[in-house]
């Protein structure tokens, strides 16, 4: 059975974090994000494994290679000139994705699920795909998914926090709500439903289709640990609660002045903090110098000159300014 990893997305709520990168290349815990995911599917003993580019291919193709170090064989598609959705990414792949069963996973997540389970789910169901549901107990803004005695009903609205009249309401249903992971187990027969070299999206080119036409879709529900890393702002907390209660992660070649005081920070490859500059929850990116008494909280900071170079600047992009040599993207957990 083989894999495929969506990892050619833009990572425009990561910007500028993702300007010389695609998400799935961010570094996470010391290594990029997408050999995390890499390793997470070889965990399972799966050996084949299909990933698609798009946005910056090469920062995944310089973080994998062939995939021999991780004991697994990658096959890349390249969606060229234009991206081509969740689902356009799977037609792009056909090809390489036979005539079984295979499975999908989004390569922007950190999460120990158990696709063997999710697996035994779907074969048992006789479903044409089967969704990897959890709760969404934080109630993040996440689509709602609808479920019935174990199938797919249909998909709602991101889900949003109770208000306090509702939470003072104890005779409403105040279980969280039911959201995607991003984890799918899929027939060939899903290709019934994906045109051919068109942009198009899993959601309503597959499910929305398949539930009116009828076709049995499994659910498999787990609330294993699994975290989404597509803001800068979750970037940075599940990094942060990740690092087993270190203060600093740093990359290679990174220097701290002894004066300068640097806590809950995620220092990338060369980075510089200049005497008595103070920094506390923020992102640096690399070759970032932070000046002598310079002070950075609740931040990501990248190199003012990238931004410059950068051709256009993504429309749902946080919004930031140039502080002297850097560029600046106040923390918040843009949707």
């Amino acid at each position: 059975m083989k894999v495929m990893i969506l990892a050619a997305g833009f990572g425009t709520r990561l910007f500028p974090l993702t300007i010389d990168r695609t998400k799935p290349a961010i570094p996470f815990l010391g290594k990029p994000l997408i050999r995390h995911v890499v390793e997470y599917v070889a965990g399972f003993g799966f050996r084949d494994i299909v990933i698609n580019l798009h946005h910056q291919p090469e920062s995944i193709t310089r973080a994998l290679g062939d995939g021999s170090d991780l004991g697994v064989r990658i096959h890349y598609t390249l969606e060229e000139p234009h991206i081509l959705g969740t689902a356009g990414a799977l037609d792009n792949a056909r090809h390489l994705l036979g005539d079984e069963t295979f499975v999908v996973v989004n390569g922007k997540i950190i999460t120990k699920i158990d696709i063997r389970k999710a697996i035994e789910t779907h074969r048992q169901s006789g479903a044409i795909a089967t969704m990897v549901l959890k709760h969404n107990v934080k109630r993040e803004r996440f689509t709602e998914v609808y479920v019935e005695n174990g199938f797919l009903k249909g998909f709602g609205g991101f889900a949003r926090p109770l208000t306090i009249e509702e939470v003072k309401d104890t005779t409403r249903d105040l279980s969280a709500p039911l959201m995607f992971t991003g984890i799918q187990i899929l027939e060939p027969r899903v290709f019934d439903y994906i045109p051919r070299g068109k942009y198009s999206d899993i959601v309503p080119t597959f499910y929305n289709p398949a539930l009116k036409n009828g076709e049995k879709i499994a659910v498999h529900i787990t609330d294993e640990l699994w975290y989404e890393l597509s803001t800068i702002q979750r970037y940075l907390d599940v990094s942060l609660e990740l690092m087993d209660g270190a203060n600093i992660q740093a990359g290679k070649n990174c220097v701290i002045s002894g004066m300068a005081f640097v806590k809950d920070t995620i220092m990338w490859d060369n980075v510089t903090v200049g005497e008595g500059a103070h920094l506390y929850r923020t992102v640096i990116a690399d070759n970032v110098v932070i000046p002598p008494g310079e002070h950075f909280e609740n931040a990501a900071v990248v190199r003012a000159d990238m931004v410059r170079r950068c051709e256009q600047v993504p429309e749902k992009a946080p919004a930031g300014y140039i502080q002297g040599e850097n560029y600046v993207v106040p923390l918040i957990d843009y949707v």
